[in-house]
């Protein structure tokens, strides 16, 4: 049995090239953003921080930072399991500790402003297990990721070419 592909690999490589290298093209941003990224994860753990860095990119679909940050979390001796099961963690809560679940809640409802605000709820419990400094810092390491995944998906960065330490 034959069967058509609609789409050619002249249509995939057009889909999948960027679009601009913004880094090149605004080097003090991108300078900028580095140095807000190392400010925001400061005194966040590790993995924590490539837990949300993940959970944001999938909800963003941001393939570049899915990539980077499944390897840099690969790197830093996060399992295989744990990183799957970040899209139904929800469902795979016994995989994840209390603090990481708040982390995730969190990084949800910052991410996915449908509401236009973070529950009281949301916060409210990842307040129980952070002390103020903490949750400040996990909040900008949200906030953090959730803008490099703009600049990633609206300049169509492509996954596949980072090697973990590479940005650090």
């Amino acid at each position: 049995m034959t069967t058509t592909n609609d789409t050619t690999d002249t249509d995939y490589a057009h889909e999948h090239t960027p679009r601009l290298d913004w880094a090149r093209h605004a080097p003090e941003v991108f300078k900028a953003m580095i140095k807000l990224d190392a400010a925001a994860r400061a005194g966040v753990d590790p993995k924590t921080a490539e837990l949300v860095k993940i959970r944001a990119s999938q909800l963003n679909r941001c393939a570049l930072c899915l990539d980077m940050h499944s390897k840099d979390a690969l790197a830093a001796g996060e399992s295989v399991e744990r990183i799957i099961q970040l899209s139904a963690w929800e469902e795979s809560k016994h995989f994840y500790t209390e603090k990481e679940i708040a982390a995730l809640e969190l990084t949800e409802a910052i991410t996915v402003l449908t509401d236009g605000f973070v529950p009281d709820e949301v916060y409210e419990r990842a307040a129980k297990v952070y002390d103020e400094r903490e949750l400040t810092q996990l909040i900008a390491a949200i906030t953090t990721i959730n803008a490099w995944n703009r600049f990633g998906v609206s300049t169509r960065q492509s996954p596949g070419h980072y090697t973990p330490g590479d940005f650090k």
